[in-house]
């Protein structure tokens, strides 16, 4: 899996426009990590990445945003979603972007860009579910 390319398809194919990839590092050159955030329309999304280059930490952070565009709650959030089935949803854009809408029209005025996404997601996936959609098998 190319997490960071799928990243880049996936935001694009919502019309969120490219990701970008900040990356910094610290230690010395002979053990260097790098940390890179994602930001998409100048929003952190996920939780970001660390590793021991920069490639292992762009793919961390492609992964957690990745996570978050599925409405998956981040790591460190104790928020406990319904019961659902675990698998890829599959993407149907006329839903998807019904979800997003929908997200944004109810969010609140200092709701983040990963609150109206997470939300969408949850969204998303009760739509599928009411429609007989559920996620492919992984």
């Amino acid at each position: 899996m190319n997490a960071k390319g799928d990243l880049i398809a996936r935001a694009l194919s919502l019309g969120l426009g490219a990701p970008e990839f900040e990356v910094s590092s610290d230690g010395p050159p002979h053990q260097r990590t790098f940390h890179v955030t994602v930001r998409i329309g100048g929003e952190a999304l996920g939780e970001g990445g660390s590793g021991r280059s920069r490639k292992d930490a762009e793919r961390a952070a492609a992964d957690s945003a990745l996570r978050v565009l599925d409405g998956e709650p981040m790591e460190d959030t104790e928020e406990v979603l319904d019961e659902a089935p675990t698998g890829r949803w599959p993407i149907y854009a006329g839903v998807l972007e019904a979800a997003l809408e929908t997200a944004t029209e109810f969010a609140d005025e200092d709701a983040t860009l990963d609150d109206v996404r997470r939300d969408a997601g949850r969204l998303y996936r009760e739509l599928l579910l009411d429609l007989g959609h559920g996620p492919d098998p992984l």
